[in-house]
């Protein structure tokens, strides 16, 4: 029987592609391996959001390449699509398939075996009605299932590659997304994660039956639910029907990811960021006065073409005064095929270092801040396998919260009540409820 295994970099979207191919494979009487070292097929999905994205894809094929000389290497995901023909030079690897050849790839290697050396397997991005919904109970280990219901992008941000790779935006069938969760509930899954590529447009084009605050309506009515988390949405596409849902309904974990990336609205517009801070402050401002327990999470660019002091300041200054959870921070790099990557006044590397660590500051400070508020709080939370967690014993509250237990003598995938005992600056411990 052949042997697979999967490297996933990237974004939830890519996380629940892989879980795809792991139940594609699987239905191909395939077995996966968790050692690399043990599979005749490894298959690594990469992102290309950043260099570094690139650079962890090309040392990753390698790694694997040492480990297993033996194993054919499939290379798929957002970095297949942009480049191939580098991937497709690196040794040991046998295919390079873009993202529209992703769904096929269980089917194409059904025996094991993807073929000759080097092949490039890349057809046109499509943009049709949908995207599917495959099943997404093998999530190799992980505690969460995530259901991918929206795929690409029609957005055109100034740094972004995204809508090159991955097409444009498309929406999964309303009964399709609800056969998939109607199906995780019933095999026991606690917490389900909707994500998406840009999960707020779900339902936008013209002939949708639904956005996404009918689509989460429906979703309410689903029998045994847990609990729903939502991913990712962008403020330009957040309907605040959402957040009036999320707070009157217990279903919904209390969290949102609303990216920023500068608080400046000259950095904004050369972005080409369709908002102003302002309108930024506003949105957060107004789901903090709904849910003031939410935990609200960010993304900020360091070092955008053209950022001058002011203007990093001006960041500084709205995410400080904002009551945010957390902070992701990248630093800017410039991708071929974007406006930005034509864009003058790039930021020296030492500066761009100094602002990364102002903002990674800047985000400890804001998680200590709003995990200290819920000292002696008791909240719900889930229990997360070693796969989410490694090494410890976790819980994750609906507020995003990772909280260690040290004496946790449950298994995964369990819905507590917590106690948050301490918050330090680098973890917050809690203890069980029973």
């Amino acid at each position: 029987m052949p042997k697979f295994f999967i490297q996933t970099f990237g974004c939830r979207s890519n996380q629940a592609d892989s879980a795809a191919l792991r139940d594609g494979f699987r239905r191909q009487a395939m077995t996966e391996c968790h050692r690399a070292a043990d599979a005749g097929l490894l298959v690594v999905n990469t992102c290309t959001v950043t260099h570094r994205s690139d650079q962890q894809a090309r040392q990753a094929v390698r790694s694997l390449h040492r480990k297993n000389p033996d194993a054919a290497i499939v290379v798929t995901g957002c970095y297949a699509e942009r480049d191939p023909g580098a991937l497709a030079r690196l040794p040991g690897v046998a295919l390079v398939a873009g993202n529209a050849a992703k769904d096929r790839l269980p089917e194409l290697l059904a025996g094991g075996d993807p073929g000759s050396r080097g092949r490039i397997l890349r057809p046109p991005l499509g943009g049709g009605p949908g995207c599917p919904v495959p099943p997404m109970a093998a999530t190799g280990g992980k505690t969460r299932p995530l259901v991918k219901i929206q795929d690409g992008c029609d957005a055109r941000c100034s740094y972004c590659i995204v809508p090159r790779v991955r097409g444009p935006g498309r929406s999964a069938r309303p009964e399709d997304v609800l056969a998939e969760i109607r199906s995780l509930a019933g095999q026991g899954f606690r917490e389900i994660v909707l994500t998406g590529v840009h999960l707020g447009t779900y339902g936008r084009r013209r002939g949708d039956p639904m956005r996404l605050p009918e689509l989460l309506e429906r979703i309410t009515e689903v029998p045994g639910l847990g609990r729903i988390r939502l991913s990712s949405i962008e403020p330009m596409f957040f309907d605040r029907a959402v957040a009036a849902l999320v707070g009157r309904n217990p279903v919904f974990a209390r969290h949102f990811h609303i990216p920023l990336q500068s608080g400046s609205d000259r950095i904004l517009r050369r972005m080409r960021r369709p908002y102003t801070a302002g309108r930024f402050r506003a949105l957060i401002e107004h789901i903090h006065g709904e849910i003031p327990d939410a935990a609200i999470g960010t993304d900020v660019i360091a070092g955008f073409p053209g950022e001058s002091d002011e203007d990093f300041s001006e960041t500084c200054s709205l995410v400080r005064a904002l009551p945010l959870a957390y902070l992701h921070v990248f630093p800017f790099s410039p991708r071929e095929q974007t406006e930005a990557w034509a864009l003058d006044g790039r930021v020296p590397p030492g500066k761009v270092r100094e602002r990364l660590q102002a903002l990674l500051e800047l985000s400890r400070a804001k998680s200590l801040a709003f995990r200290r508020r819920f000292a002696g709080a008791v909240l719900q939370a889930i229990t997360l396998s070693r796969e989410d967690a490694p090494g410890s014993r976790m819980a994750l509250t609906g507020n995003y919260i990772h909280a260690r237990i040290p004496d946790l003598s449950i298994g995964p995938n369990r819905l507590v009540d917590i106690r948050i005992e301490e918050a330090a600056p680098d973890h917050t411990r809690a203890s069980v409820l029973l």
